[in-house]
């Protein structure tokens, strides 16, 4: 059975896929600073999991802090040897050492491995006798997108990089799908429809910029997304989109939320013993780990 976690860090992402083939992904990192004990044991569950996969891959959705925070430190622990971004020359006035050490790692030939739409790579999305497809795809950035490249420009002259960010799609056969979207911005989403991009339909959205209203899907895009279930990150409450008419999660109230993926279920479960949600089916599952909370499944038709 796979497995998604979406860790609870406080304003910012990080994300593992543990997959149900020779693979471990992990998309973004902001390890805790306000828990020394919560901090140890993600490093080490992250450690644990690439050590028992052949293939561990780091998709870095972007350089800002909030999503490179211990990437030092992760790196020194389970030795990051393909690292995933979309190739920039993104700059900062006060570079921190993560920031410094994603640039590392991005301009190291041997490990990096850039995103583009529709990119294939082997493991990643093609399988072979030695180890099945990992199920990634990359939907955008179509790189000679006129505003992506402003975005480039903008942020190899030290300003924001949250319009680098990929969509990235994660989909079991005949199971569940998921998407990620960095921290891409209403406005430059806005901007984009125009390129005509094709998104899939996707179960559960992870929506950008950890939930703020700045990040907003537009609604061309979810209506191409048409997504079951829209999971809100961390932000401020006062900061949040809304997203009407949606089944949302909200991780400020969940902590660590774990999503179990097998052929036609996805079983959804939660740090937070008092959270709920009334748009879950309830299949009466227990608790097979510690400090996880079963909150209902959610059917997924066979594609």
């Amino acid at each position: 059975m796979v497995k998604i976690k979406s860790f609870s860090v406080g304003n910012g992402d990080m994300f593992y896929i543990d997959h149900s083939s020779d693979n471990f992904t992990i998309i973004d990192c902001n390890l805790p600073t306000f828990n020394a004990t919560r901090k140890k044991n993600y490093i080490d569950e992250l450690k644990a999991l690439s050590q028992r996969n052949g293939i561990t891959r780091f998709i870095s959705t972007h350089g800002d802090q909030d999503h490179i925070h211990g990437l030092k430190e992760i790196d020194e622990a389970i030795n990051i040897v393909n690292f995933y971004t979309v190739k920039n020359e993104a700059t900062k006035d006060d570079p921190t050492t993560d920031f410094n050490h994603y640039c590392k790692l991005r301009d190291d030939t041997s490990k990096a491995f850039y995103l583009e739409r529709n990119i294939i790579r082997k493991w990643m999305n093609e399988g072979n006798d030695e180890r099945g497809s990992a199920g990634l795809r990359i939907q955008w950035p179509i790189l000679t997108n006129e505003y992506f490249l402003d975005e480039q420009e903008n942020a190899k002259n030290g300003l924001t990089p949250n319009n680098l960010s990929p969509i990235i799609t994660y989909h079991l056969e005949n199971g569940a799908t998921f998407a990620w979207m960095g921290d891409l911005e209403t406005e430059f989403m806005d901007n984009v429809v125009a390129e005509k991009i094709t998104l899939p339909e996707v179960d559960v959205l992870f929506a950008p910029h950890h939930g703020r209203k700045t990040g907003t899907v537009p609604d061309v895009w979810l209506n191409l997304l048409n997504p079951k279930i829209i999971v809100l990150g961390e932000a401020p409450v006062e900061h949040l989109a809304e997203y009407p008419g949606y089944n949302l999660i909200k991780q400020n109230y969940t902590g660590n939320i774990n999503f179990y993926l097998g052929t036609g279920t996805l079983d959804i479960f939660v740090e937070n013993p008092q959270y709920s949600v009334s748009f879950l089916n309830d299949n009466y599952l227990d608790n097979d780990e510690d400090e996880e909370f079963y909150i209902g499944s959610l059917d997924i038709p066979f594609n």
